[in-house]
């Protein structure tokens, strides 16, 4: 029996990038320089658009402040989810209202640069780049918006409709020991109300059916025939 001659194993060749890759590597638009490398990780900084705190140093704490205001107001949130969605409804536009600015600053720059240093470190082709990027943050933010804003809106609504089912129940439970002649309070049945804002609700749809009453009456009764209004007529004193 002869021994098996062993197979030699080939060795690994190096790679070799393709003529092609060697070129595109070359001409790659990543920063190289360091002045290019310091305007890259500044950008994030300068839009302030990804950053983790909405308002920049540059920027008006109380201006912010006003702004936020006015989404509490409008909204009006009731849970600590809503208070979220609005606080994001907030710092969102706060952001989208930034972009105009900057992109109007980002142009000026070009068109306008202070020195020809300046000149060198933030040319056209910077401008496009950073234009660029910015509608990619506003295309982002917009979406985020108005995510955050459909989610308000289907959680207050439920809120609005559970409460409003609620109260008319709490409505019907005062109404029903009126009649009987037992006090009664709506924390006794669970309810949250408020007495005098149950009492408001009743108040609210007793003036509701009488107004639809005399909406139907002038508006949607259908004509007396002539028998009726003969019949109307012999009834009056």
């Amino acid at each position: 029996m002869t021994n098996p001659i062993a197979t030699p194993i080939p060795t690994p060749q190096p790679l070799i990038p393709e003529p092609r890759t060697r070129a595109n590597a070359l001409h790659s638009t990543g920063p190289r320089t360091p002045a290019g490398k310091q305007r890259s990780s500044l950008n994030a900084l300068r839009h302030g658009l990804t950053a983790a705190s909405a308002v920049l140093p540059s920027e008006d704490p109380a201006a912010y402040a006003d702004h936020r205001r006015g989404f509490f107001d409008e909204y009006q949130p009731a849970t600590p989810t809503e208070t979220q969605l609005v606080q994001e409804l907030a710092d969102t536009s706060w952001r989208l209202n930034r972009i105009p600015l900057l992109e109007a600053e980002v142009l000026s720059r070009a068109a306008k640069p202070p020195t020809d240093q300046a000149a060198i470190d933030f040319d056209i082709v910077d401008a496009h780049r950073l234009l660029a990027n910015l509608g990619i943050q506003g295309q982002r933010l917009s979406r985020q918006f108005q995510k955050s804003l459909d989610k308000l809106r289907e959680i207050q609504a439920d809120r609005a409709e559970r409460e409003r089912r609620d109260l008319k129940d709490a409505a019907a439970l005062l109404e029903l020991h009126k009649h009987k002649g037992v006090p009664w309070e709506p924390a006794d049945h669970g309810f949250v109300f408020l007495k005098c804002d149950v009492e408001r609700f009743v108040q609210r749809l007793r003036l509701l059916n009488e107004s639809r009453h005399i909406e139907y009456v002038l508006f949607h009764r259908p004509p007396a025939t002539n028998n009726q209004q003969l019949i109307t007529n012999n009834q009056r004193p």
